[in-house]
């Protein structure tokens, strides 16, 4: 079994920032797309940030310059920086992993169990 688990949401302020972790942990081969997704109040969940074929990152329009998405390998785990946070960025957050567990290349799709981010003055 594999298990997402996230850490790192929470209340904050107008302009203040948060770090989000998600760390991959059972029994797998390795561990391929890892990105993070957000759903607000009422709204469909999207993809924020992830990371391009190339190894590059990619985000989208409305957290670009603002969010910064890293990856540890050793740890399986990957982090959000979020800074200048603003009252839309007021989300669950959940990270994502495509996984595989053989060397075969036959990938499986994991969630975490979502973080709050709630951004309030």
């Amino acid at each position: 079994q594999v298990q997402l688990v996230e850490s790192g949401g929470g209340l904050v302020q107008p302009g203040e920032s948060l770090r989000l972790s998600c760390a991959a942990s059972g029994s797998f081969f390795k561990v391929n797309v890892m990105d993070w997704y957000r759903q607000a109040p009422g709204k469909e969940r999207e993809l924020i940030a992830g990371f391009t074929s190339g190894g590059g990152t990619a985000y989208a329009d409305s957290v670009k310059g603002r969010f910064t998405i890293s990856r540890d390998n050793a740890k399986n785990t990957v982090y959000l920086q979020m800074n200048n946070l603003k009252p839309d960025d007021t989300a669950v957050y959940s990270c994502h992993a495509e996984v595989q567990k053989t060397p075969f290349p036959n990938f499986y799709s994991y969630w975490g169990q979502g973080t709050q981010v709630t951004v309030s003055s």
